[in-house]
């Protein structure tokens, strides 16, 4: 079954958060993660926090996601996007 990253930020160091950014693709493909939504226009339909930025990696599976994430190679880049943005960040289990 496949599972999903979603993150919803807020960037406050633009400059950090592109580094992280550009390294963040490498650590996706061991696990097969691919990006489907990554920042773009945002039309909100209800609720009442916006988040500037909406991301959406789809992988293989739950196994796939949190491997990534537990990655050393993704642990290794994960303290620039700590310092510069705050977020909500979930793995989900795709519909069967």
């Amino acid at each position: 079954m496949r599972a999903y990253a979603i993150v919803q930020e807020d960037v406050h160091d633009l400059k950090t958060f592109d580094e992280y950014r550009k390294d963040v693709i490498a650590t996706l493909e061991p696990f097969h993660g691919r990006f489907l939504v990554r920042g773009g226009k945002v039309t909100m339909l209800e609720g009442d926090r916006m988040p500037e930025r909406t991301v959406l990696i789809e992988f293989p599976s739950r196994a796939d996601a949190e491997g990534w994430y537990h990655s050393p190679a993704y642990q290794k880049i994960l303290p620039l996007r700590l310092k510069a943005s705050r977020s909500h960040f979930f793995i989900c289990d795709g519909a069967a």
